[in-house]
């Protein structure tokens, strides 16, 4: 037998490190040829990472959420024959990758050829020094009455117990300062808190299980305005965490200033229904969408300087002839910008078409780089949670967003009458560095009047 290591495999477009998703197996599980193995994120995808070897899984290389170097070990494999870890190798290896639960599961390297698995592996990093020594275990029963730092063994349930009896009236309880200081917060009084440590010793986990049975409901009593005490750590990692990179480099590097119109879109919709009564079956269903990108890309005919990606660090404008359209997209794990390539070269209905497919894909992950990198200038859209107005964060290093908010009939006055009309504002940001004011407004209005007009996205 031998043991075959799976490196971080380079992605290209010269990435150095990638972010490692999610894993597919586990430590002991047999794997097949081609079998995912993990996901590992890109700033512009997710890929997946097949095993090109048969055998079974005796260590990960990294945590989920962790960022991890191209040719960095990736997963140990033992397999038939010798594999490629030559013997006398290093035994070293990064951490070991967390399961599904988020606990550590690999084993240390040096243990790699007995295979086995530390059965827990206490958590004390990051933690304060008074926390801290409710997590380790002691040596034997006798250390554990010396050192009072060090509290018993875990109970099967997870929690911290212990056997000795409750400490007589009268007598002190033990407890670290941080635990007292924990207590005095919550207002209780911690002499009437059991301690399950050594020696009777007060944890944090004897304060939250106090705290939870003094607000404990009896079973049909109303809750609804019961005590919460709970907290929960959510970890920012895979796709969360670079919508989170995005965000705060785009609003940290441009000075963003939002122009808000509203818009008439009866005639749009009219026609719109028309348009879908006689092709819809033939051409599918077109949305307004579709309609605001053929827009957009008419619009820019006479503002070039709106279509570009702006270099800050090289201090270089580049403006674009083609529309690569990136339409803001929800999923289940985030929010993506698929891009529409060459708009300007699709009519309504082939670009209804490309945003449905686009629109697909990233919500069923299957998007790949090239349709997740590239656009000039995006579109996001809500639809029905659009809401009034809104200041959409522009897609760094592209210099405008145009927001949809929603559609809502409402009476306005024409020809000095009051008429029920279907309105749309348009929520539109932009970066002053590159675009003026006057231009913005402009190109906005320039968008206005296709949408009121909307032969005008036809007849050229």
């Amino acid at each position: 037998m031998g043991i075959h290591v799976i490196k971080m495999p380079d992605i290209g477009e010269g990435i150095a490190e990638v972010e490692l998703a999610a894993w597919h197996v586990k430590v002991g599980d047999v794997v097949s040829e081609d079998q995912i193995l993990a996901d590992v994120m890109t700033d512009k995808a997710t890929v997946e990472i097949p095993s090109p070897v048969v055998g079974k899984v005796l260590a990960l290389g990294g945590a989920v959420g962790e960022v991890m170097a191209v040719g960095g070990e990736l997963i140990r494999i033992e397999v038939e024959g010798a594999g490629n870890l030559k013997e006398g190798a290093s035994a070293a290896k990064p951490a070991a990758a967390a399961n599904a639960a988020g606990t550590a599961v690999g084993p240390d390297m040096a243990n790699v050829s007995g295979g086995a698995a530390p059965a827990d592996i206490p958590k004390t990093m990051g933690v304060e020094p008074a926390q801290a020594e409710t997590k380790k275990a002691p040596a034997s029963p006798a250390a554990a009455s010396a050192a009072t730092a060090k509290p018993a063994p875990k109970s099967a349930s997870g929690a911290v117990r212990n056997t000795s009896a409750a400490r007589p009236d009268g007598e002190r309880a033990l407890a670290s300062p941080a635990v007292r200081q924990r207590a005095w917060d919550l207002g209780i009084d911690i002499q009437f808190v059991h301690g399950t440590g050594p020696a009777g010793r007060v944890t944090y986990d004897d304060i939250d299980a106090f705290l939870a049975g003094k607000n404990a409901q009896p079973t049909g009593a109303d809750t609804r305005y019961a005590v919460r005490a709970d907290e929960e750590e959510v970890p920012v990692i895979g796709l969360r965490r670079k919508i989170a990179q995005k965000m705060q480099e785009a609003k940290r590097r441009i000075p963003h200033f939002t122009y808000v119109e509203e818009i008439d879109v009866t005639e749009l919709e009219s026609l719109r229904a028309q348009l879908n009564a006689k092709w819809g079956k033939e051409r599918g269903k077109l949305t307004v969408l579709p309609l605001l990108v053929r827009a957009v890309v008419i619009a820019l005919r006479d503002f070039p300087q709106i279509n570009a990606r702006y270099d800050d660090e090289a201090g270089v404008v580049t403006r674009y002839g083609a529309v690569h359209c990136g339409i803001a997209t929800q999923t289940s794990t985030g929010l993506m910008v698929p891009v529409v390539r060459n708009a300007e070269s699709r009519d309504p209905w082939g670009n209804a078409a490309e945003i449905a497919r686009l629109a697909d894909a990233a919500r069923t992950g299957k998007a790949g780089r090239d349709e997740l990198s590239g656009s000039t200038i995006t579109i996001t859209s809500l639809g029905a949670l659009g809401g009034i107005v809104s200041t959409p964060v522009i897609n760094h290093p592209e210099v405008g967003i145009v927001g949809v908010n929603r559609m809502v009939e409402r009476p306005v006055v024409r020809d000095g009458a009051i008429v029920i009309r279907k309105m749309m504002n348009l929520s539109s940001s932009f970066d002053h560095r590159v675009v003026d004011g006057a231009d913005a407004a402009e190109f906005i209005q320039s968008i206005r009047a296709l949408l009121e007009h909307p032969a005008l996205l036809f007849v050229e």
